[in-house]
């Protein structure tokens, strides 16, 4: 067996090291479907891992890497035959099992949902974990019951990953949407995507009231702790907050008024272990719910040695949008 690319992480006396160097195709971990990985990007949580800033990786070696999209290289997995188009996202990738910083990975066929026709893996990867959660959350809220007619919608850390395609999703589907940023110079990128108002996110960042004036229906959160707080005091009666992101902290400073007294509703977003069924629907609408035109916009390309600057750059909130890994 040969060696391949990857951006591999291990325990040092401090913390960890991440280095691009090859990699033992004898040391991929247990899986019945083998990847030819082409493409990958940079979320949050990749950004935690590669510099080290926090203690996402459980397992040493590790290949960094929570997100995927290639082609099938092998399986014995009855649902996959070599050449298929696959994408695959989160179930520990990247922390707990090898991810796709890497030429090659090895998985459990159970984890991959076919590509959608419609969709290039670079696509694919544009949207990653972080558009992911974005359709999650619009699903949520869906389930909830909220449509364009019940009033405006927020979405928190606006010009990020998760921000950046839950707008434009919201926007196609005919939401007016309320954009928070710390990063008010990039108000007009967030109108292009759709936003119909922006504010400073420090309107949301002090001590939030048990019930503030209502100003939303609905919302999409990826900040947490007392930005959250805020959401929820503003939001109308019966609406709901989608909550799937902690950039902020992992606290939450808020009272029971906005549940017991208005009935709004805190709705939890995983994307890591989502169960398959949730996952396919959630690609079949970004499929046909994102405007491919936007999401170009949104994304920027690099390649593996990259993404070490980029990690950084990430947890520093200085990247607009989206980034793509060209992996081969």
């Amino acid at each position: 067996m040969g060696t391949f690319k990857a951006i591999r992480i291990d325990k040092a006396e401090k913390g960890t090291t991440a280095a691009l160097t090859p990699f033992a195709e004898s040391e991929l971990m247990d899986g019945d479907v083998t990847v030819a990985v082409e493409w990958s990007t940079v979320n949050y949580k990749d950004g935690l891992a590669v510099t080290g800033k926090a203690p996402v990786v459980r397992r040493f070696p590790m290949i960094a890497g929570i997100d995927f999209a290639g082609t099938v290289a092998q399986s014995s997995h009855p649902a996959w035959k070599a050449g298929d188009k696959v994408v695959c996202t989160g179930w520990g990738m990247g922390e707990t099992h090898l991810g796709g910083y890497a030429e090659k990975a090895r998985v459990s066929g159970d984890w991959l949902v076919r590509l959608p026709d419609g969709l290039s893996a670079r696509d694919a990867m544009a949207i990653g974990t972080a558009g992911f959660t974005a359709m999650l959350s619009v699903l949520a809220l869906e389930r909830h019951g909220l449509t364009p007619q019940h009033g405006p919608v927020v979405v928190t850390g606006a010009a990020g990953g998760v921000g950046s395609v839950a707008i434009t999703l919201l926007s196609k589907l005919g939401y007016q949407i309320i954009a928070s940023t710390g990063r008010m110079t990039e108000a007009g990128y967030l109108k292009d995507l759709g936003a119909t108002e922006v504010i400073e996110r420090s309107e949301l960042s002090g001590p939030a009231k048990p019930l503030a004036r209502e100003r939303w229906a609905g919302g999409i959160d990826s900040v947490g702790s007392t930005t959250l707080a805020n959401l929820l005091s503003m939001t109308r009666y019966g609406g709901a907050i989608a909550a799937c992101g902690l950039a902020a902290g992992m606290d939450l400073p808020a009272s029971v008024a906005p549940f017991i007294l208005r009935g709004v509703c805190l709705l939890g977003i995983d994307s890591v272990m989502a169960p398959i069924e949730i996952r396919k629907t959630a690609w079949a609408r970004l499929a046909s719910d994102l405007d491919k035109g936007k999401l170009s916009e949104i994304t920027h390309e690099i390649v593996l040695d990259e993404v070490f600057p980029a990690a950084a750059r990430v947890l520093a909130g200085e990247v607009r949008g989206r980034i793509v890994v060209k992996i081969v």
